[in-house]
C-alpha cells in the first residue's frame, strides 16, 4: 500500500508542478488553487509514506517519477519538444525507480517492499 500511495503522490507532484507553472505567478485562480490543493494531498501523502519507506528510497522516488510524469506530461500536451535523447534518459530515471522498488531493504530499513 505504501508504494501505491507514493506513486499517487508523486503524480500529483507533476499536477502541482505543472499548475504551479500555469499557475502565472499565483496570477490565475484555477491553477493557483490546483497547485495549492494537490501541494497539501501530495505532501500528505508523502508523510504517510516517510514512515513506512526508508527516507532516501522515499525521495528519490517520489521527486524522480514526479519529475519524469511532468516532462512526460509536457511532451504530450505540446510545450515540451519530444526527442529520443530525452526518452531515453525518462527511461533511465523509470529504470532506476524500478531498481529501488525491487531492492531488498536492509534489516535497519523502516518498513518493507
Amino acid at each position: 500500500m505504501p508504494w501505491l500511495v507514493l506513486f499517487c503522490s508523486s503524480l500529483l507532484e507533476a499536477v502541482w508542478a505543472t499548475a504551479l507553472g500555469a499557475s502565472d505567478g499565483f496570477t490565475e485562480a484555477v491553477p493557483t488553487l490546483v497547485f495549492f490543493a494537490t501541494l497539501a494531498i501530495s505532501l500528505t501523502a508523502l508523510s504517510y509514506v516517510v514512515k513506512r519507506i526508508p527516507i532516501s528510497v522515499t525521495y528519490a522516488v517520489w521527486s524522480g517519477s514526479g519529475a519524469a510524469c511532468t516532462v512526460l506530461w509536457s511532451m504530450a500536451t505540446g510545450h515540451e519538444t519530444v526527442s529520443g535523447l530525452k526518452l531515453l534518459f525518462l527511461t533511465g530515471i523509470i529504470g532506476c525507480i524500478v531498481g529501488l522498488k525491487l531492492a531488498k531493504p536492509h534489516s535497519g530499513d523502516a518498513g518493507s517492499a
